[in-house]
């Protein structure tokens, strides 16, 4: 179900709570004998109209971005830090899209500020240089405004030296 459906459902609901809001003055008024239920359906209209409202509020849609990789979200403060792991054959372009991705979809505007008007997200990987070892390498970074949903205020930042130190396709196909 899309959000222009839910939307015209509460349009629709509200009209209808409406009509039995006006119903039920007007029972009241001839002192009607079923007006205290009149007075509980309008109320459930009112509840069904109100959740079906914050349902379409829910359904936001964020479009994928092309070349993006899969990535696991590994700490998040629930306000402006989040750190993502990515796989370590991941190329810069890739990263590039990926942080895009992780930018809007981690954006949520009930995200603390905490004083920072702006999300940051980096990205990292694990190494292992040998058996037993793991070295974590941070890859990049992006940062987007907290304060709005569209806008160019994302800013990638790619640490191309880390993203050196990745093993180079040829060595991944021997392994």
């Amino acid at each position: 179900m899309s959000t222009e459906q839910l939307l015209t459902f509460a349009r629709w609901s509200g009209y209808l709570t409406l009509f039995c809001a006006a119903v039920t003055v007007i029972g009241w008024l001839l002192k009607w004998g079923i007006r205290f239920r009149l007075v509980g359906a309008t109320g459930f209209m009112g509840v069904l109209t109100g959740g079906l409202f914050a349902l379409s509020l829910g359904f936001y849609s964020r479009p994928d971005v092309p070349g993006a990789v899969h990535y696991s979200r590994v700490f998040d403060t629930g306000s402006t830090q989040v750190v993502i792991t990515v796989p370590p054959q991941i190329t810069e372009t890739q990263l590039d899209a990926t942080l895009r991705q992780a930018a809007s979809k981690l954006f949520s505007p009930g995200r603390l500020s905490q004083g920072d008007q702006f999300l940051t997200i980096r990205a990292r990987t694990v190494l292992h240089p040998k058996p037993g070892v793991s070295q974590p390498l941070y890859l990049g970074q992006v940062k987007r405004s907290l304060l709005t949903r569209e806008g160019d205020e994302i800013v990638v930042e790619i640490d191309r030296d880390s993203l050196a130190q990745l093993p180079n396709p040829e060595d991944r196909e021997k392994s």
